[in-house]
């Protein structure tokens, strides 16, 4: 029959789940470790409960060597002949075991170290245990109770074992009362902790789709897959799925009739907002799904090798495709698995311009090229750090009018002056100049008006010089039309001064 020691033993073994064996050796350990203390002595100490009497018995064990030079330390070694007076039966190689008194003499002080050898080996096999019971479940969604709450950490218990839930692993969003259930996931196993070693968590985005997977049927059945969940806890989930049947409608699965579906979810995650996203492979598509619930514009391939992305916006939609704190962007990132740049129609604009402006090689003309801009205007607009006629293209009136010195006078003077400056680089005569063909078809189309604009036309043409026939030999077919139409109503202008006459 079992001695009652063993028995508290066993009873200990079976509450915590561990083999009694292992508590055994921890109350063998400490009775080595006060039978060493008391004897004060460096021998080989060994321990044996005996079961029926409940007896801890302790030992010196010596091996045996066959001849004296052999002994190295007497007390771990013996010969052959000193052996074999206590036992004859020994032989070379096996072990003397010599009783110790242990009896009346460890006392108060052993029982205690005792004890706590006892606790400390329990906990760690049942540390062990644990570590084997759940290395395998991580992942999983468990059932928990909230136990109690240690500082910012909750304690669950979770069947077997308890559970700690550390602060990042919580919902900014929830709070916990001592034995309220909930689901968990279990997010790692520790066996070096000194709490519990077991690691649950509801931050996760593995919580959502087990959520999803119990709320939506279709999904339950794989009809309807998800693809990718990207989520920021306590504000924000984004959940991308596809239909394996053309006549089932992803997201209209997952949201339910009126919303049903999703709301149950919502009220799990205590309001927690959820997108549900319908999955594209085309990246371009599936960004513009994942940056809802803003408009975009237009979607550009960066680097399709590192997955990068452009996104251009409407300027009213670039703080909600960006989100609070940037917070749709980086789960829209998350989603994709791709880096993304947003930037607004004006910035892409000026981006486009800039680089536009980088290709056209910048030239820097002072302003002393400029005729019509006297010496101290050009003071003037240098003491204002206008020192290039390209700067001073740049500025409008206003700008110019608030440069000390300078009116809307002077301000039209400038301009005059700059814009006949580039008319004359690109051959366009200067305000006011009149090109000689220009005037003699105007002259021309005058003369069978007015009898007088004839005669002026016909004296000039008389008193032209023959240089130009000489210099122009190669006159085309035009000019010569023009001539002929000049000279008919100069001779219909002296015939008529000779019939007054």
């Amino acid at each position: 029959m079992a001695s009652e020691l063993y028995n508290t033993i066993d009873a200990l073994s079976r509450e915590k789940g561990i083999d009694p064996q292992i508590v055994v050796s921890a109350v063998e350990d400490d009775i080595v470790m006060a039978t060493r203390k008391y004897y004060k002595t460096q021998e080989n100490l060994r321990a044996e409960l005996d079961k029926e009497t409940g007896k801890i018995n302790a030992f010196a064990v010596k091996t045996v060597v066959e001849t004296p030079e052999q002994v190295e330390d007497p007390l771990l070694q013996i010969t052959l002949e000193d052996a074999r007076k206590a036992d004859p039966a020994l032989e070379v190689g096996g072990e003397l075991r010599i009783p110790k008194v242990t009896e009346g003499i460890l006392g108060r002080i052993a029982a205690q170290l005792a004890k706590q050898v006892i606790f400390q080996k329990v906990r760690e096999a049942e540390r062990d245990t644990v570590y084997n019971e759940y290395i395998g479940r991580v992942g999983e969604v468990v059932n928990a109770t909230v136990k109690r709450v240690e500082g910012p950490d909750v304690i669950f218990d979770i069947g077997k074992a308890e559970a700690r839930m550390p602060r990042k692993e919580q919902s900014r969003l929830e709070s916990f009362a001592i034995g309220e259930r909930g689901r968990v996931v279990i997010a790692r196993v520790e066996k070096a902790s000194k709490g519990p070693g077991v690691v649950v968590s509801r931050a996760v985005p593995d919580l959502v789709q087990h959520l999803f997977q119990t709320e939506v049927p279709e999904i339950y059945d794989g009809t309807v897959v998800i693809r990718a969940i990207a989520r920021e806890a306590g504000e924000r989930t984004k959940i991308a799925v596809m239909s394996k049947d053309k006549d089932v409608d992803a997201v209209g699965a997952c949201v339910g009739m009126k919303g049903m579906r999703v709301q149950s979810i919502i009220r799990e995650l205590h309001g927690e907002k959820i997108d549900i996203i319908e999955y594209h492979e085309d990246a371009v598509t599936f960004a513009e799904k994942a940056l809802q619930p803003a408009k975009v514009s237009k979607v550009t391939v960066v680097d399709s090798g590192g997955k990068h992305l452009e996104v251009v916006v409407d300027d009213s939609q670039l703080s909600l495709a960006i989100g609070k704190k940037g917070q749709n962007v980086r789960l829209a990132a998350k989603l994709l698995g791709w880096k993304i740049d947003i930037k607004s129609e004006e910035e892409k604009r000026q981006e486009v311009e800039l680089q536009m402006s980088a290709m056209v090689p910048q030239t820097s003309t002072p302003l002393e090229s400029v005729p019509g801009l006297g010496e101290g205007l050009v003071e003037k607009l240098g003491a204002a750090g206008v020192t290039t006629v390209e700067a001073l293209a740049d500025m409008t009136p206003e700008q110019l009018e608030a440069i000390e010195g300078i009116g809307p006078k002077t301000v039209e003077k400038i301009s005059l002056a700059v814009n006949n400056y580039f008319a004359s680089l690109e051959g366009v005569p200067f305000e006011g100049e009149v090109v000689e063909g220009e005037a003699a078809a105007a002259e021309a189309s005058e003369a069978g008006e007015e009898v007088a604009a004839a005669e002026e036309v016909t004296a000039s043409d008389e008193s032209a010089p023959a240089e130009e026939a000489a210099a122009e030999p190669a006159a085309n077919e035009n000019e010569t039309q023009a001539k002929n139409s000049e000279e008919e109503p100069a001779v219909e202008a002296e015939k008529a001064s000779e019939t007054r006459e």
